[in-house]
């Protein structure tokens, strides 16, 4: 029911959120030795989630433009941007799911 009310939104919050863990989780980890950066392929997850399954096999490990030393593949201004911009995109879906839950409350109230 819910895919009939919020459309796409739903699931792209989803996937949104999950990758926003995944991000989180690589800027948490930029000063582990042999930390692997890892990123979400978004128009695969999407197309996994759409299907019922889990957005998770899309995840996969980033290639560092420059590797460090130690074997960590985290670079931070990468990190910051795909951060930036997944967050962006997340609160644009939130938004307009707010919008559509709005609507639809109003409708319900017979206003």
């Amino acid at each position: 029911m819910s895919d009939n009310l919020f459309g796409i939104h739903a699931k792209t919050l989803q996937v949104r959120a999950l990758r926003m863990d995944v991000l989180a989780s690589n800027i948490a980890n930029a000063a582990t030795p042999n930390y692997k950066a890892r990123d979400i392929d978004f128009s695969k997850a999407l197309a996994l989630a759409e299907r019922g399954q889990s957005a998770e096999s899309a995840i996969s490990y980033r290639v560092p433009l420059q590797p460090s030393l130690d074997g960590n593949t985290v670079e931070m201004v990468t990190e910051q941007t795909a951060f930036a911009e997944n967050a962006l995109a997340y609160r644009s879906s939130l938004a307009f799911l707010n919008g559509r839950i709005g609507t639809l409350s109003r409708a319900l109230k017979g206003e």
